[in-house]
């Protein structure tokens, strides 16, 4: 049938039909109308008090699912949580996609998991960096730095402007999410620049463990605050446990001639903290900074054993050559494993892909084995 004929029988068609047709473009319009409103609008419930309204976060440079093996995963800060419930491996990193994979080689993803309230400080487009998943009290929880690029909280003098960065917690059912923020009240000071948040529980008492940002302090600091037992407040005054400056392997940025946004600045990175104990108890912590061979992987121990040390840095980074942003899982057959992301020195800038790393915590240190291939 040509297009003469089909505008031939659309003329011929009968009022009935006419009306009908007519009818359902006037209700099409209608609804589209509504729904332009409504868009615009904040939602109340009958006592006046605004509802959320959430939005899943989705990554779209991926495109549609597919399964690829470990050594094809592209991340930054790559976090692993291995759920014993499922018996599957989620992989979570900067940009808010995630991994799944019940044998550590092929990997099914991306996954959007993130969901947030787009009438709250973060906005309805955020950055996400260095998500953790922990399972806590029968939740899972999502620990997460958030930045609304339309918010300056301060502005450095010959530095730059800070933008609205702070670390958030959300909540799920299931591992794979979809996550919700446990509340809206901000966790830190909103002109604090933020970020790389991670849980741990000192006798029964949870502790929030974050950097704040060489950008805006020059000297980056990991700090610790305490958390309500349903991690939805912090309570009290944030401890700082030390400096980007304080391991004799950290080097200023702009001294090693590291570039940030295209800018050459002075000051120590302080990046990735996560917490461990060894075989002997002996509390420890992974952190990142830079070094001679750009990004590198330190780690720390608490004379005292506990999170308020005093805390001694070793002479030396744990892993150079431009990797880092680590953290430690138990693979299912029981193996202790260390996550961190890595980038080839003769790629510039190159993309960042997960590396595992074979550890032994069995004696008073962490002690690297060597490469694990899944």
């Amino acid at each position: 049938m040509d297009r003469m004929d089909q505008g031939f029988l659309f003329c011929r068609k009968s009022e009935s039909e006419k009306w009908r047709f007519r009818s359902t473009i006037l209700a099409t319009i209608s609804l589209l109308s509504l729904l332009m409103f409504l868009g615009g609008c904040k939602f109340s419930d009958n006592n006046g008090e605004e509802l959320n309204r959430y939005t899943l976060l989705q990554d779209l440079r991926w495109g549609e699912l597919r399964s690829i093996p470990f050594d094809s995963l592209i991340a930054s800060d790559p976090f692993i949580l291995a759920d014993k419930a499922s018996h599957t491996y989620y992989l979570t990193g900067s940009g808010g996609t995630m991994w799944k994979s019940q044998d550590l080689k092929s990997w099914k993803g991306p996954f959007s998991y993130i969901e947030v309230d787009t009438t709250s400080w973060m906005g309805s487009d955020p950055m996400i960096w260095s998500p953790e998943l922990h399972y806590y009290k029968g939740k899972y929880y999502c620990i997460a730095t958030f930045t609304n690029t339309d918010i300056v909280v301060d502005s450095v003098p010959e530095r730059c402007d800070v933008l609205r960065r702070s670390i958030h917690i959300l909540m799920a059912d299931h591992a794979e999410g979809p996550y919700r923020p446990v509340t809206n009240i901000p966790y830190l000071p909103e002109q604090w620049s933020t970020l790389d948040g991670t849980l741990f529980e000192e006798e029964g008492v949870p502790y929030l463990v974050f950097n704040h940002d060489w950008m805006q302090l020059e000297n980056g600091e990991i700090r610790k605050i305490k958390l309500t037992d349903d991690l939805s407040r912090t309570g009290g005054e944030a401890a700082t446990l030390f400096t980007g400056k304080d391991a004799p392997w950290s080097r200023d940025m702009q001294l090693i001639g590291e570039l940030t946004f295209g800018m050459s600045l002075n000051g120590y990175v302080s990046d990735g903290p996560f917490l461990f104990k060894t075989g002997s108890g002996r509390l420890g912590m992974l952190w990142s900074s830079w070094g001679d061979k750009r990004y590198a992987q330190g780690v720390a121990y608490s004379l005292t054993g506990r999170l308020e040390g005093p805390w001694e840095q070793q002479e030396k980074s744990l892993v150079a050559e431009n990797s880092g942003h680590g953290m430690l899982f138990t693979t299912f057959e029981g193996k202790e494993l260390l996550s961190l992301h890595y980038q080839p020195l003769d790629e510039n800038p190159g993309p960042r892909r997960p590396m595992l790393l074979e550890v032994d915590l069995t004696g008073d240190q962490l002690n690297i084995i060597g490469k694990y291939n899944p």
